[in-house]
């Protein structure tokens, strides 16, 4: 499910390729699945298992509300867990955190020369950048786990000038930012057009996160990860539950082989394992407490 397609891949070829962990992320579900079945009679409620595609593409969870995936039964909680360059077997819980929502614009302008000032001027709104090397990797890494740190609010905005117009993508945290950034995207390109309203943002809900930290011993987010979007947003608007990143760096490995869509992503397999105990105990735990969650 969901190769990373190449131009998405950060160094890699011309194909598509299993770069950010949806593999093991699917091997995990399974996984858990077989376990809570094995022990069934002694689970209380049940346990829903969905599997989502589409997830960066925001795409996904739009078309499984569609295809009514909550028709038949419907969750009380709704959890989820993802790769993320931490040494295997640990995890980050988000309580007051997750991944920004996403906004986009179109501006017109007079020529391709103005169109590309508008674009540089637009660029330059950014608060934070794409990590372009591993020191930058480890210090994204850390900034997310550092209290009222940079990534506890920032803005991320990408602009491209073709044809004489731009097109402007951004990302914003906290999520009542966008209505500001907006504003300031306007004071530099007049004609800017946004043709529909902010994606929101994925926010785990503060009492399920810090009670999964509690049972995992986790660490815990103080940021959000200003380059990536989770349409799981949309399931957390609908009900409450927890998004979680699992570690799978390898032992003395380089954070690249770590880190989703770069071509040299090579996932520690042992986190595999990690990821299933740790769902199973707490899917049983939150099944004792609410009866049917996922």
């Amino acid at each position: 499910m969901d190769a990373v397609p190449p131009d998405d891949q950060i160094g890699g070829g011309t194909a598509p390729a299993h770069l950010c962990g949806h593999d093991l992320h699917t091997t995990i579900g399974i996984g858990v699945a077989e376990s809570l079945a094995r022990g069934r009679r002694r689970l209380s409620g049940r346990v829903m298992f969905v599997f989502q595609p589409a997830e960066e593409t925001l795409s996904g969870a739009a078309a499984m509300f569609a295809d009514g995936v909550f028709a038949t039964i419907r969750p009380s909680e709704i959890h989820a867990l993802h790769c993320f360059a931490m040494p295997v077997g640990r995890f980050v819980t988000t309580a007051g955190f997750g991944l920004p929502g996403r906004d986009r614009g179109v501006a017109v302008t007079g020529s391709d020369e103005e169109a590309a000032a508008v674009a540089a001027a637009l660029n330059g709104l950014s608060t934070v950048a794409r990590p372009a090397t591993p020191a930058d990797l480890e210090r994204l890494v850390n900034d997310v786990l550092t209290p009222h740190g940079p990534l506890e609010r920032f803005v991320f905005v990408q602009a491209r000038a073709a044809d004489s117009q731009v097109q402007v993508t951004f990302r914003c945290w906290p999520e009542e930012r966008y209505r500001d950034v907006r504003e300031s995207i306007r004071a530099l390109a007049p004609t800017v057009v946004f043709p529909s309203d902010p994606f929101p943002a994925m926010v785990t809900p503060e009492r399920e996160g810090h009670a999964l930290q509690r049972f995992l011993n986790a660490l815990p987010a103080y940021g959000s990860i200003p380059f990536s979007g989770e349409d799981f947003a949309l399931f957390l608007n609908e009900m409450p539950g927890t998004y979680t990143f699992l570690g799978v760096r390898r032992p003395g490995a380089p954070i690249e082989t770590s880190y989703p869509h770069f071509a040299t992503f090579d996932p520690d397999e042992r986190a595999i394992g990690h990821g299933v105990r740790a769902m199973t105990s707490w899917l049983t735990h939150r099944a004792a407490m609410t009866g049917i969650t996922r």
